[in-house]
């Protein structure tokens, strides 16, 4: 079995490459990621405004019909669309004739010791953030987060599994297998990398406070450094299904879990 090792570096990128990757950069940032840190910024700067933040709510996976069919057909749309930069990213990274799955480690090559950091890493990053985010609550500085405001269809819980993967991918594929990637070829420094990455995944949750903008960095500096070690071995994999088994907690928990729990644990 073929190991994937670290980037193909090759030479000092010339001024027209350097030019041409930074612009590459910015317009998939556009696409993603970076238009959502705007929004974000927006929306927390116009929700203090209104008044303190712990007085506030915030809900994701909404409802976009109240009738269940076009429900169902709205939110798979919206997933599908949202995938469409994660393409993008991976074509761009497949210059060359080379796999991008394979130079971000998003193949199936390593299943089990994939699952197993990614259980792990789900658990390193869960707990605390949860902390933080209740931690934030108490302190008034963090909105309370409906993580599902779907009504309760035959398909509400693989809609929000599709939604938790999907938020996986596009995060870890984009800030971190891609940027990563990209950002090396340009010669930036690891930890200029580590820390641009990270402060892009704490933006786009500016919307539901500053504990939870404070948090994401923190993962980000984790999933990061993870990514660029030699447990990590650049591989994505792993970053995708912790990812994605956090969101399925916090999105299928909130939708199920009686409203005593959500109560007690500060989430409703």
């Amino acid at each position: 079995m073929t190991e994937t090792g670290p980037p193909l570096v090759g030479a000092e990128p010339t001024p027209a490459r350097r030019r041409r990757l930074t612009a590459e950069i910015w317009i998939v940032m556009g696409l993603s990621l970076g238009r959502s840190g705007v929004y974000a910024l927006v929306n927390i700067i116009d929700a203090m405004s209104r008044g303190p933040l712990g007085e506030q709510t915030t809900s994701i996976n909404t409802s976009q019909s109240d009738r269940s069919l076009f429900d169902l057909t709205y939110q798979i749309l919206s997933i599908t669309f949202a995938l469409v930069p994660v393409l993008l990213a991976l074509y761009l990274l497949s210059e060359g004739g080379r796999s991008a799955v394979r130079r971000i480690g998003l193949d199936g090559a390593r299943p089990g010791r994939d699952a197993l950091w990614g259980l792990a890493l789900g658990a390193v990053i869960g707990i605390p953030g949860l902390a933080i985010y209740l931690a934030g609550r108490a302190a008034g500085i963090t909105v309370e987060v409906q993580a599902s405001a779907l009504d309760a269809y035959w398909w509400t819980i693989p809609v929000l599994i599709l939604a938790a993967l999907k938020n996986g991918l596009i995060e870890e594929v984009i800030v971190v297998g891609y940027l990563v990637e990209r950002l090396e070829e340009l010669r930036w420094k690891v930890a200029l990398i580590v820390l641009t990455s990270s402060l892009i995944r704490g933006s786009y949750h500016l919307y539901q406070g500053w504990g939870p903008f404070a948090a994401n960095i923190a993962m980000g500096v984790v999933f990061t450094c993870f990514y660029l070690s030699r447990w990590g071995r650049r591989r994505v994999m792993p970053l995708v299904i912790a990812h994605t088994l956090l969101d399925v907690v916090a999105f299928v928990g909130y939708a199920y879990l009686p409203e005593s729990w959500l109560a007690a644990l500060g989430l409703g």
